[in-house]
């Protein structure tokens, strides 16, 4: 998928919080309906069919309880997206990255290669399946594992032995660490650990710019990989570094990519989120040390001050504000305004910050901040991810569109507001300002109740209190996003091309 991924290490984020967070976004021609949901571990497959690859593989028969945020329609499987599992652990997944063409040329993508003639004939080829991928990843990894460093080993496993056919990159974490993964053409992977003082910034393209390859086959603290990347790198030649130790790894040089359309489409996304977190360094002016262009704005870095759920949702549906590069902006020119990719587009289906708190007892320990829809155009909310089911408000989106459905009211007060952005934008903060405060002041009032309650350690005697609370605040986002619906339909009725303002003397 299209996407943007911030993550936030606990040292880094307001509250001493994990925090991972991805956009997804649809391809270009086509918007993927999105819906929050729980599964059950009864309802976990124990033989997993993809629907894109075809690859068939047998999974534990114990898996747990997790919430994701799928796809609504099944043409392409799960697609769970993001999840977050009763043992505190999350995952993001997953992000398109690319790999250069030497990595391709030397460990293939796995891609389904369909039948050819048919069974019986002398020239029958039969189906051979694909690797896996954004379709299976959360649905083969969350729901067996108890720490994010377990869910490092369990996807790396499934990656050299399926292989994928495709280059992505995932996020997993818990309240103590954030792991990144990257594939490595078909069958090989690298993961880092994303410091605790740290914040790092992923637009689609392939991110980690240094590897220890010595940690990497030694303590792993920081660094895990495929168990041959040593020998697969020096067969192959990869390592492009002239002055650089063996194990010492530029990966960017080594596997990854820095073309022209690397330039419009995925580094000024990196360059706008480093901006807003540390902008005390010069980001702009002739000599700046990044720029959008810039093939070297490091992976991951130190925030100037602690990151919080706002900037979170601030960056994650940004297009450039206070740069010429803005296309709602006024800056520039209409060349510049539309010269890069922003990070909130039409085409995004969902935002999820999935934030661990380690000073949270365990049963209401994580919370996903979720938007459906554009960025520019909604705010996170937050729901509890240890509950028993999700509200209907969420749950339940039709594939068409409907005004009893999160997504496609948000969809359809896009679509409204975005001609209309300066007309409408005063009702949108409004409405911004006042989900995150309520959210806010709900997580806090939940948690004290629990804690009043004692319901602080079984993690099934807080979902049935978690799940209630879920509710309510899916009953004031219902009705705080209709009432924006109906401020920004009555604002755009009235700058429509076809309007008059002299009436008849009786109305």
């Amino acid at each position: 998928m299209s996407c943007t991924t911030i993550l936030i290490g606990k040292a880094a984020s307001y509250n001493g919080a994990t925090i991972i967070a991805r956009d997804d976004d649809s391809g270009s021609g086509r918007y993927d309906p999105k819906r929050f949901v729980v599964v059950r571990p009864e309802d976990q497959p124990r033989r997993y069919r993809s629907v894109l690859s075809h690859v068939e593989i047998d999974l534990p028969d114990d898996p747990c309880r997790y919430t994701i945020a799928p796809n609504v329609l099944p043409n392409r499987g799960v697609l769970a997206e993001a999840g977050v599992n009763v043992h505190n652990v999350a995952m993001s997944a997953t992000e398109t990255i690319a790999v250069n063409e030497r990595v391709l040329a030397a460990d293939p993508l796995v891609e389904l290669r369909p039948a050819q003639g048919q069974p019986g004939d002398a020239d029958y080829v039969p189906e051979r399946p694909g690797g896996i991928g954004e379709e299976d990843i959360i649905t083969l990894v969350l729901p067996y594992v108890t720490t994010a460093r377990e869910g490092v080993i369990r996807l790396g496993g499934l990656l050299e032995r399926y292989g994928t056919y495709e280059s992505n990159g995932i996020a997993i974490s818990d309240a103590d660490e954030i792991w990144y993964v990257e594939t490595i053409g078909g069958h090989h992977w690298i993961a880092r650990r994303v410091p605790d003082d740290c914040y790092a910034t992923i637009p689609n393209q392939l991110g980690i710019d240094e590897f220890d390859l010595d940690d990497a086959f030694g303590q792993r603290r920081e660094h895990m990989c495929s168990a041959d990347l040593i020998e697969f790198i020096e067969r192959h030649h990869l390592d492009m570094a002239m002055n650089r130790g063996p194990h010492h790894l530029d990966t960017r040089a080594a596997f990854g990519t820095a073309t022209t359309k690397d330039h419009i489409y995925n580094t000024p996304r990196a360059w706008y989120m480093q901006r807003y977190l540390n902008p005390g360094e010069d980001w702009d002016s002739p000599n700046a040390r990044y720029t959008p262009t810039s093939d070297d704005i490091p992976w991951c870095r130190e925030p100037e001050r602690k990151v919080s759920v706002e900037d979170v949702d601030f960056l994650m549906s940004s297009h450039f504000e206070g740069t010429p590069y803005d296309p709602y902006g006024t800056l520039g020119t209409p060349e510049s305004r539309h010269r890069y990719r922003p990070i909130g587009i039409n085409r995004t289906g969902h935002m999820v910050a999935m934030e661990l708190r380690g000073d949270v007892p365990a049963a209401h320990r994580a919370v996903m901040w979720v938007s459906f829809g554009s960025g520019p155009f909604n705010a996170v909310a937050p729901f509890y991810a240890n509950v028993l089911d999700t509200p209907a408000y969420l749950r339940d989106t039709p594939a068409e569109p409907s005004t009893d459905s999160y997504y496609w009211s948000i969809r359809m007060i896009a679509a409204m507001a975005d001609p209309h952005y300066i007309e409408c934008s005063n009702a949108i903060e409004q409405y911004a300002e006042q989900v995150r405060s309520f959210g806010h002041r709900h997580v806090f009032d939940t948690d004290a109740a629990l804690a009043g309650a004692g319901a602080t350690d079984g993690m099934d005697a807080a979902a049935t209190q978690l799940t209630e609370a879920n509710e309510v605040m899916a009953a004031y986002l219902r009705e705080r996003t209709a009432r924006l619906l109906a401020d920004v339909l009555y604002t755009s009725s009235n700058l429509m091309r076809n309007s008059f303002a002299m009436s008849d003397r009786w109305v």
